[in-house]
């Protein structure tokens, strides 16, 4: 196929491993069309985004390296893309900035913070799932989305880095409004960069007049005394990546997992027997179900060969964690079946290399800490609503669910 064969991508995600099998079959890489119309290149499988992820030719920053960022002003459906890429922070940066940028969050999510977190990690499960027990205890549905899998995640995060409660309702909406990508106009797309200035800005304000001990105080701190090495932009939408990331994507693995056991009851028995652990059930989770699908976007430095295919160099890429998570050339003719038993930790879902998500340890810790106890607590735990009844979030990028309504049993 050529170029101006581009498949488009659906923008509601709505059968993300179909669409991921259909790209799969035209080859390892495949031109598609994100939503509004952007130009990309889609890797179809593990190996293939394993090397693209570690070529260092292959650039997370537009304003260097991809060759229609000087037109995207000349395009208003494309305006969605800018709160991926038209932001300033680890996911938009290359090199040595990458590297910078990185150094500065990376303490935040270290081991030994991450260890010391538990214990609160743990009481806040415990808090939510009692909350979970109160309101389903008359036999009533239940959403485990909004009881568990959400404010989990985001009482975590916004501890973390300090956010008070009244603005978590508005972080959470800035978030999920990003991770939409069902609406490319220019009006959603205004509208998300507003609000990102609003609440966020909102909170670097409220913190230069209450600091306290967390991470928006550390970055503020070294903003002012050094902005060589954070700049107000730099430290505006590093908050954006790493609340947004810390969160929506947490919340996506706890839902994900709670789906795939109750759906899968005989490897459900297996886990609650201790014959399948709970590590594995995240990886599995992970690797099935990635919280990220198709991550936007990177760019070819130089001309790239994949296969026989060269994609250009400035022509932009997505990463695919879906479609490599599913690969059957890697995981065998059963990869898209969910299978915690398998034991394939080496998933691409928390990136890789440099470029490794630095909340994967608090993610993993919040998912050990809320799975466990959800399951152990509520044996008789079911969907209320056929698998197939369940709404995938509108997004390409994500994958979750809109709501996870159960009966909690008895």
């Amino acid at each position: 196929m050529t170029v101006t064969d581009r498949i488009a991508l659906d923008p509601f995600g709505s059968d993300i491993p179909a669409e991921s099998a259909r790209l799969r079959a035209l080859g390892p890489v495949v031109p598609v069309e994100l939503p509004g119309g952007i130009p990309a290149w889609a890797p179809t499988g593990y190996d293939v985004l394993k090397e693209l992820i570690l070529d260092p030719q292959v650039s997370k920053d537009p304003r260097q390296h991809w060759r229609l960022w000087p037109e995207i002003g000349e395009h208003p459906s494309w305006g969605w893309v800018l709160g991926w890429i038209g932001v300033v922070n680890m996911l938009s940066a290359y090199g040595p900035d990458h590297t910078r940028l990185r150094k500065l969050v990376a303490p935040s999510f270290t081991h030994r913070r991450t260890e010391a977190m538990r214990p609160r990690v743990t009481a806040i499960a415990g808090e939510l799932l009692d909350a979970v027990a109160a309101a389903g205890a008359d036999g009533s549905v239940v959403d485990l989305r909004a009881g568990l899998a959400q404010p989990l995640p985001m009482q975590m995060i916004c501890e973390l880095f300090g956010v008070p409660e009244e603005m978590r309702a508005d972080t959470a909406e800035l978030i999920a409004a990003i991770m939409d990508t069902s609406d490319p106009t220019p009006e959603h797309a205004a509208f998300v960069q507003e609000r990102i200035g609003t609440v966020l800005g909102g909170l670097i304000a409220y913190k230069v007049e209450h600091p306290g001990d967390d991470m928006t105080t550390e970055l503020i701190r070294v903003r002012d005394e050094d902005g060589d090495r954070l700049s107000d932009e730099e430290l505006l939408y590093t908050l954006l990546l790493v609340i947004g990331a810390g969160f929506e994507t947490t919340v996506n693995l706890i839902g994900n997992a709670v789906v795939a056991l109750l759906t899968h009851p005989v490897q459900l028995a297996a886990v609650r027997s201790g014959t399948i652990g709970w590590d594995a059930v995240i990886d599995e989770t992970l690797r099935v179900h990635p919280s990220i699908a198709s991550l936007p976007l990177r760019f070819a430095v130089n001309d790239l060969k994949v296969g026989d295919v060269t994609i250009p160099a400035g022509d932009a890429i997505i990463t695919t964690f879906a479609a490599a998570g599913v690969d059957p050339e890697h995981y065998g003719p059963d990869a898209g079946a969910f299978d915690a038993a398998r034991g394939a930790d080496e998933h691409l879902a928390f990136g890789i290399g440099v470029h490794r998500c630095i909340g994967a340890p608090l993610a993993r810790a919040e998912a050990l800490a809320a799975l466990p106890a959800l399951f152990e607590r509520f044996p008789g735990l079911r969907l209320a609503v056929g698998e197939k009844e369940l709404r995938q979030v509108p997004s390409f990028i994500a994958i979750g669910w809109q709501e996870i309504p159960v009966v909690l049993g008895t």
